[in-house]
């Protein structure tokens, strides 16, 4: 009970990655420090611009009898 009021006044935990299985000391229990980093090396990807199609009503759809209308 000592090691988690110690833990809890520190602000840090003593624990594996669950990654790594390294031990590490962190404030959250998560990957640690090196394997954050190396998975957002991994993961980050540039921002793409994506332009969409333009609009197309399918044939088979008729306009509207009252637009038609004059």
């Amino acid at each position: 009970m000592d090691d988690l009021a110690a833990a809890a006044a520190s602000g840090t935990v003593d624990f594996e990655c669950p990654r790594c299985t390294a031990p590490v000391t962190e404030a959250f229990y998560g990957p640690c420090a090196a394997c954050r980093a190396q998975l957002r090396a991994d993961q980050s990807a540039e921002a793409r611009d994506l332009a969409a199609p333009e609009y197309e009503p399918k044939m088979n759809v008729t306009p509207n009898a009252v637009a038609l209308k004059d």
